[in-house]
């Protein structure tokens, strides 16, 4: 009897689906989330009103939600951290700047794949 068992991991080199909540504008957080292997599923700046309505869930597929605090009222973020809870998926809340960002990842235990990746990458940087 043969078993797949697939590992959301960056080490793996497998995708993580990422929501951002919060920040107009991501500037260079898309090229970090890229370096660790998380791409980008949904972006919410929060800032508009329909963006701060009660959602009853996350999108389908989310690995992780990244909560920008600098931009976030309280009650939004702990709207979202429940939903997070509820289906047992990772956040991480912190400022929106990148060595924020990357410090806030590798507390969860991510790492830049590119730092650690034996392969040559075939990425433009």
């Amino acid at each position: 009897m043969r078993i797949n068992i697939i590992v959301k991991n960056t080490v793996k080199g497998l995708i993580m689906n990422a929501m951002l909540v919060g920040a107009d504008t991501l500037g260079n957080i898309p090229g970090v989330l890229d370096n660790f292997g998380i791409s980008i599923n949904k972006h919410l700046s929060g800032r508009n009103s329909s963006h701060q309505r009660k959602v009853d869930r996350l999108p389908a597929g989310t690995d992780l939600l990244i909560l920008f605090t600098d931009f976030l009222g309280h009650n939004v973020m702990k709207h979202f951290r429940q939903l997070a809870n509820e289906e047992n998926i990772r956040f991480i809340a912190c400022r929106r700047s990148v060595c924020s960002l990357k410090q806030s990842l590798e507390c969860v235990g991510l790492s830049e794949r590119c730092a650690s990746c034996p392969n040559a990458c075939h990425r433009k940087h």
